[in-house]
């Protein structure tokens, strides 16, 4: 067997209070799998589940098919995924060993599911994706692998299953690998490991087998359990973009969120924006008590040592600044059926705050299968693009590399409220003299000490107009 450690019932006697402590000191890790139709996603989550001891009673006699367990049923719940024999939706599935736990997205291999494949993908620290050793490296296989790496995905373990059906030949094994490395590494993908298994029969998921000597890496649950998956947004600037303003009284005004990124304590200089404002916090608030320090992803409120207008929609941030734009190129999914229409009203969701957009224009189509950009004026479902996006208000983000919450956003169709596509921000568009002005208005406020000669209108509108004639004179 692996060294990989599968929770067993203790023969001494339990005491809860020490089960819960050790349950709460685990660590957690959100993975999920990702491959061409009948690579054998859903029999190799199923056969995980099962012999890492995460499947339920109720699941395991649902999936029994002729005295035997149909593993591929523990995952696929929706009627018509059990009629056709694929994965249409994002099956979840949790999960724990003794050393940490699991939250798994089971998401689909057709194409004309890759959407919902990027959305189980979304907030992944790991994916696997499956190669099939019969059929080897599909078109699609490379599409999932780079729309994972698009993603900001930090580990990758690329599972050759179907190992069985070559007589586990360490040449097919080889060959694949040898094939499939060169475009990883072009895509970008750092931290991969190959690993060949058998999901039906179970060799090298939590137990080793005898089929591949040959093989003397870590099976699929041991390298779970031992793969780092540090949380790089603790170490990052703070971000908190603002989700209610809590007011119960006169004598108490705080401003709760997610954090997004970074840490904070009491004493922490913070800016506020779209105002640019600043303050010290006063007090880490949350259900439980204080805090002296919290990081993403908590959910706390902060008290701030001065009255500053601050509302939903709003972020708290310190440290390096995010960027501030209007006008910012992304890298897009195209989620809905109807095609991009650059003339089509918008909307954007980023953070804790909803603003109207429009897109200025498509300014390339990414080929999946061979990387290449390719001239285009709009985005059929499932593609894939870099566009360009103007929106309402300025947004305050991070490029998405670096920030995968204050970096993405998702597109609303204004008349029908689908959810059109998703976002990942590159950078603000250059040469934009609006988002120029919005920058200068926000590095006066903060500068300059109000009531001063300098000192702009209260009003956003008239500071912009006021900014943007001092940039005409200044460019002229």
């Amino acid at each position: 067997m692996c060294a990989a450690s599968v929770e067993q019932p203790s023969q001494q006697s339990f005491d809860i209070e020490q089960f819960l402590a050790a349950e709460e000191s685990k660590g957690l890790l959100r993975l999920t799998t990702a491959g061409s139709v009948d690579d054998g996603k859903s029999t190799l989550i199923g056969r995980l589940l099962h012999d890492a001891k995460g499947a339920y009673e109720d699941q395991l006699k649902s999936a029994v098919r002729a005295g035997q367990i149909d593993f591929s049923l523990l995952t696929d719940g929706l009627r018509a995924e059990r009629e056709q024999g694929i994965t249409i939706d994002v099956a979840y599935r949790y999960f724990a060993t003794i050393k940490r736990k699991f939250i798994l997205a089971d998401t689909p291999g057709h194409e004309q599911y890759t959407r919902n494949m990027a959305t189980g993908a979304s907030t992944a620290e790991l994916a696997i994706i499956l190669l099939d050793a019969h059929r080897g490296l599909t078109t699609q296989s490379r599409r999932h692998a780079f729309i994972a790496t698009m993603l900001g995905i930090p580990n990758f373990v690329m599972a050759v299953n179907k190992m069985d059906l070559v007589g586990y030949d360490q040449e097919v094994f080889n060959r694949i690998r040898a094939e499939f490395e060169p475009f990883l590494e072009r895509i970008g993908t750092k931290n991969y490991y190959f690993l060949p298994l058998s999901a039906l029969k179970g060799d090298n998921v939590v137990d080793r087998g005898s089929h591949m000597p040959w093989f003397d890496g870590p099976c699929l649950l041991e390298y779970l359990e031992t793969v780092d998956a540090a949380d790089n947004m603790i170490q990052a600037p703070f971000r908190m973009p603002v989700q209610r303003v809590v007011r119960p009284d006169q004598n108490f005004r705080g401003y709760a969120g997610q954090i997004a990124s970074g840490t904070i304590r009491p004493g922490d200089q913070v800016q506020a924006l779209p105002s640019g404002r600043r303050s010290k916090v006063k007090r880490v608030v949350t259900f439980d008590g204080d805090l002296e320090m919290a990081h993403a992803p908590m959910s706390v409120t902060l008290t701030l040592a001065d009255e500053i207008d601050i509302s939903r929609g709003d972020m708290i941030s310190s440290g390096i600044p995010p960027h501030s734009a209007r006008i910012f190129d992304a890298t897009m999914v195209w989620f809905d059926a109807h095609p991009l229409d650059p003339a089509h009203d918008y909307l954007v969701k980023h953070t804790s705050h909803t603003v109207p957009a429009r897109v200025d224009g498509v300014r390339h189509l990414i080929n999946v299968a061979t990387l290449e950009s390719e001239p285009a004026t709009s985005l059929a479902m499932n593609e894939i693009g870099v566009v360009r996006i103007a929106t309402a208000k300025p947004l305050f983000f991070d490029p998405y590399q670096g920030n995968r919450v204050t970096g993405s956003f998702i597109l609303i169709d204004r008349k029908t409220n689908h959810t059109a596509g998703a976002g990942m921000i590159l950078a603000e568009a250059e040469g934009s003299l609006e988002d120029a002005a919005d920058r200068l208005v926000r590095l006066v406020r903060a500068a300059v000490p109000e009531g001063s000669r300098l000192n702009l209108p209260s009003d956003d509108a008239q500071a912009m107009e006021v900014v943007r004639g001092l940039l005409k004179g200044v460019l002229r």
